[in-house]
Parts: C-alpha cells; structure tokens; sequence
C-alpha cells in the first residue's frame, strides 16, 4: 500500500506535529506532503520521511509569514501530485484534507478542527483586525467557507481528536467523525523529583484563540508569578501587556518545558482548546489544571467548579478515590475574561492541597502515547479493507 500523508504546515512541534510522529512509525515508508516546510523544526522522526513542499514554499518570507497566505492555500494543496497512492492520511486544521488522489484513492482524515479562520474561531481573528484587513477578512472566509464544504466530497472518513471536534465537524460538515485521542508522552512527561515552586505556568501559541491576553491581565492584577513559554503572532503585542511579575520565555526544548511543567504550582488553560495536549503533559507532570470549562478540557481535566470549591457535588477528595473513581485534577472556570482566571486561581489556593499529583498523573496514562498508536494504526487498517470492500462490491471507483 502507497501512503501519502498530507499535513498542513511543518514549521513547529505543536499538538498536530505530534499525531504526525505516530502516523510516521506507523507508516514509515509513507511521503510527507505540506504547504511549508522549515528543516530542523520538527522531530527527526518526521524529517527522516521524504517531504514534498507546494510552490508557496519558494516565495520569499513565505515560511516566516505563511498565514498571510491562507486565500492561496487551497489552491496550492490541490496542485500536490497523489495520483500514484493508495491510500491519504490528511492530517488537517486547515486545507490539508483538500488534497485529492486517483478515483481508487482512499482518504481518511484526521482533523484537529474544521478550518479554525473560517468556523469555531472566526469572531476572535476579526477582531483582531482593522483598516483594509478587517474589510477584507470576511470575503475570504466567505469563500474559505464554499472550498472547505466542497473539499468534503473527498474524504471518505473523518477521525476527530476530540468529541468538540467531532460535534464542529457534523455542525459545520454535515459529516460523522469517530473520535481517537490524541497522543501524551507520559514516559517522557513525568516529575524527576523536581520540587514545586510557586509559579504557575503557560506553554502555548500567541494566537487570538488562546486568550493569552486574558491570563496575563488576571496574573497581572493577582500578583502571582506566571511564566509563559512559546511565540506567535500576538507575541509582542501581550508582552507589552505583562508587569514584571509575568515572565515571557519565548520558545523552549522540550526537556526545560517538562521541568517548568514539574516545578510549577499549577497550569492555566485559558482559551477553548480543539482538545489540548498541553495540560495532559502537565498532569503527567503531576501538576494540577486550571482551565476554561469548555472544549477539549472538559475531556481531558477531571475538574471541579472554581464557583464550589467549598464542596461542589459530587466532590471526592484525591485521598478518598479508590481505583475505579476519578479524583480531581483540575478546576474549571465559567469564563475566558481576566476576572474569571482570577477567581479560580483564589479557588485552588483555597484548596490546593486536595489535589494528588498522583490523581493527575493517572489521568495523563489514559492519553499515553501508545493507546494511541495502537487505536489509529487499527483505525486506518479497518478503513482501508472497509474501503477496498466497497470498490469490489459496487465494481466502481470513487
């Protein structure tokens, strides 16, 4: 079986770098297909595949401002050649599962989240924007939104990394999608022994979405010490925001983030997350979250209400939960404003000592690396023969 697998961008080891990890030792022999491609910002994992670029590679600056290019980014992942391949992985948040094969072809798709710009996320990057961008923002969307639909007709099978991915892909798509979880290194991902000091920690991308903003304002006001790792386009723009208390420490390797994951006194969560890889390594860690009740949080956090931290129902305390029983490893709060990161944080200083590193490493193993290697390659294997049946018994091609 040829394989081809199609990811949108390769400029970072972010969340989706990571899924694209495993589809590479499950699929070693596979070609990699991507907009943009930045050697020696992934793993070498992935860099060791043979990686095809589309023409928007050769522009100028094109690999240090690629999302400018987003009107002319579906047009360049339909030029990619895939005639030859039997079956596509597209692994996509934005125009990756528009890549199309032969008529035999079989495409699954595994989707971070329907194209962000133009659905979930598309108040949050207008408001962004001013002046002639503001203006012309929604006249792409608008035909983001036709292509995306169209683009559809072309994946056989979705597989969604979350349950909320899942709900934006029927809402938005019209579709079904099968939910396998992403993947957490929890063998890499543990405390050393390192003793918890009293910041508390971000690691995170600048984008609208996050609300970076918001956690740096509440820590601002609190006075407690936060340390925020990792860079994007509103980088400079929430630095100028931070008192000196805020501590902003750009991009780090991934041996200082587990530290800075083990030694910090709890993780903020402030934005809505597709799913949200970040807090699960630090639970790993056996640190706390504290996160916006909503998205991938609410299926990665065993939390409690930071409105009912004197004795929310259903409440078990980590030293009272036998096997079978999920003790807390986080707090949740009702919303993404300043004032709401606020109240959770005097929330769990209130009763901190209630939540069990080992609780939240236990739920951090539900994620491991190899649950989700196993369930994919399955996944993949099943989708494949299902697909292969359907040609033989309609005698047709897709």
């Amino acid at each position: 079986m040829r394989v081809a697998i199609v990811h949108d961008w390769l400029t970072g080891m972010r969340g989706g770098e990571k899924c694209l990890e495993v589809f590479c030792e499950i699929y070693p022999e596979a070609d990699i297909f991507t907009l943009f491609h930045q050697p020696g910002s992934v793993s070498e994992a992935i860099e060791r595949h043979r990686i095809h670029t589309s023409p928007l590679q050769r522009i100028p600056g094109a690999r240090r401002r690629y999302r400018y290019m987003l009107p002319l980014m579906p047009t360049a992942v339909r030029m990619f050649s895939l005639k030859e391949y039997d079956f596509i992985l597209s692994s996509s948040h934005c125009v990756a599962k528009g890549a199309r094969g032969d008529y035999g072809t079989y495409h699954l798709s595994y989707c971070h989240t329907p194209m962000r710009y133009a659905w979930s996320g598309y108040k949050e990057y207008l408001a962004c924007l001013d002046g002639v961008a503001r203006w012309f923002f929604p006249r792409v969307v608008e035909y983001l939104r036709r292509w995306d639909n169209e683009a559809n007709r072309g994946v056989h099978d979705f597989i969604a990394n979350s349950h909320t991915v899942a709900e934006r892909i029927r809402d938005y798509y019209g579709r079904q999608a099968e939910v396998i979880y992403p993947p957490v290194d929890t063998e890499f991902y543990r405390s050393r022994n390192e003793r918890v000091s009293d910041y508390y920690l971000m690691v995170t991308a600048f984008a609208p979405y996050k609300r970076v903003d918001a956690a740096v304002e509440a820590f601002g006001r609190l006075g407690r010490p936060l340390k925020v790792v990792g860079e994007g386009q509103d980088f400079d723009r929430i630095r100028a925001l931070g008192k000196p208390n805020v501590e902003f420490l750009g991009h780090q390797d991934d041996e200082t983030i587990r530290r800075l994951y083990a030694g910090c006194r709890a993780f903020i969560l402030p934005g809505e997350e597709d799913f949200g890889i970040t807090p699960l390594e630090a639970q790993a860690c056996g640190r706390p979250v504290l996160a916006l009740g909503a998205g991938g949080a609410l299926e990665t956090v065993v939390g409690m209400n930071a409105q009912e931290y004197e004795a929310p129902p259903g409440f078990i305390p980590w030293n009272e939960a036998g096997d079978g029983e999920a003790a807390p490893t986080g707090m949740f709060f009702s919303g993404s404003e300043p004032a709401d990161i606020e109240e959770a944080v005097v929330a769990f200083e209130k009763m901190e000592d209630q939540f069990s590193p080992e609780a939240a490493r236990r739920q951090a193993k539900r994620f491991a690396r190899e649950n989700f290697k196993k369930a994919a390659a399955e996944r993949f294997r099943r989708g494949w023969l299902n697909h292969r049946e359907r040609l033989e018994k309609s005698g047709e091609t897709y």
